[in-house]
């Protein structure tokens, strides 16, 4: 999730900022089940996660892909609304997105398995492994520890290159930018609070973690994640795609509106300033919900650095009204279900995407949404978008009998 975590190009709550499009039409819907599953059971969850998915559609997001899988190993997909605006093809429940900050989960787990190899500690300052980095206009490397990155209470801000017209979307499109010119631009400012005495969502703070990781293996972060989780795990469709623009097909189209009133942009195509860990990742549903299941279900980390990947905090109020009850630990969220317990996932926004995941709290029932083509007018828009991606993945999840019922 990015800051004001929702539909944004690097902060979701900028999507204020983004017209609504037409209302999307329904497209196909596609599913497989293990032998010997309930039929009634999976239709039943089938028919919910399609109500779901065209409830988003509704509300004027051009396309949706979401995919369940439970706990007997059924894998359920759904489609909602059209790949492309002109040809209005169907979205592929195997398409492509860019996932944004869901990348910073990737990053702290490699954060904690380097602290699990004791090649690190999070209790160490960011001054002992970039020194000078982060100095000037009351910025301090020795005040701000890993663990404080990681649970986005370093009180760094972030100063994040943004689109502000269609005009200025094509001329800039194609720029790319250094760890070090993003960190550089936080250091112009004055910290938002002194580390460790509030809670802000830092962009800034996961493109530090990812400068740390060069700095302890001599390997960059992407590189790190590929050799310790994308290969490991076999996520043959998780990639770090650099400075190149395109993505791999299939793959939606997706849509800004840079003013009201105005036709909608497709900005699939660029390459942003977000590929330095804060986010940067491509990815599909079917990989992320092995990603996050292999995380909870234990096959990633070490038990006592999960424990302190699910060790939270709470987060700010302007969170708190987008994702109400969620908490912050490192890399991961906590949020309650309905059913009662919890579930655990990260969101992430990128210029008209949104990916929304979550697991059960023993990793054996997840489910992945991706939209594309957000748009929003207002603070009611964005908010109405954020509670029916967020009944999706509780209604995936509460399916599971006592679903996630551990502590926050």
């Amino acid at each position: 999730m990015t800051s004001s975590p929702i539909h944004s190009p690097r902060r979701r709550g900028r999507s204020i900022r983004r017209g609504l499009a037409l209302a999307a039409i329904v497209a196909g819907v596609l599913s497989t089940s293990l032998p010997g599953a309930s039929a009634a059971g999976r239709h039943d969850d089938q028919a919910q996660l399609r109500r779901d998915a065209d409830a988003i559609t509704a509300l004027g997001v051009t396309g949706v892909q979401a995919r369940v899988i439970t706990p007997d190993g059924r894998n359920l997909t759904v489609t909602s609304g059209v790949a492309d605006l002109t040809s209005r093809r169907p979205v592929s429940p195997n398409g492509y997105f860019r996932i944004a900050s869901v990348t910073k989960t990737f990053v702290a787990t490699v954060i904690l398995q380097l602290t699990g190899d004791g090649r690190l500690s999070l209790d160490d300052t960011v001054e002992r492994w970039l020194p000078g980095v982060v100095s000037g206009n009351g910025n301090d490397g020795h005040a701000i520890t890993i663990r404080q990155l990681l649970q986005h209470t370093d009180g760094i801000h972030d100063d994040y290159p943004d689109y502000t017209s269609a005009k200025d979307f094509y001329r800039h499109r194609y720029d790319t930018y250094t760890p070090e010119q993003m960190v550089a631009r936080a250091m112009r400012h004055q910290p938002d609070f002194k580390p460790g005495k509030n809670w802000r969502y830092s962009n800034t703070g996961y493109v530090l973690l990812g400068m740390i990781i060069q700095r302890v293996t001599g390997h960059p972060w992407h590189e790190e994640v590929r050799d310790r989780i994308v290969r490991p795990l076999g996520l043959h469709h998780t990639f770090w795609p650099g400075t190149s623009p395109k993505l791999p097909q299939p793959h939606a189209e997706t849509y800004q509106k840079f003013q009201p009133g105005k036709p909608p942009v497709d900005v699939t195509k660029q390459v942003g300033s977000g590929t330095n860990g804060e986010a940067g990742l491509v990815s599909t549903t079917a990989d992320l919900n092995r990603f996050f299941r292999a995380l909870l279900g234990g096959r990633l980390l070490p038990p006592a650095q999960l424990t302190q990947m699910k060790h939270t905090i709470p987060v700010s109020k302007e969170f708190q009204q987008l994702m109400p009850g969620a908490r912050n630990g490192l890399g991961l969220f906590s949020r309650p279900l309905s059913c009662g317990g919890t579930y655990w996932g990260h969101d992430g926004g990128d210029s008209g995407w949104i990916t929304a995941d979550g697991v059960t709290a023993d990793g054996r029932r997840s489910v992945t949404v991706s939209l594309s083509g957000v748009f929003a007018d207002s603070a009611d828009d964005v908010l109405r978008v954020a509670q029916a991606e967020s009944k999706l993945v509780d209604d995936a999840l509460c399916k599971a009998p006592n679903a996630g019922r551990t502590p926050r």
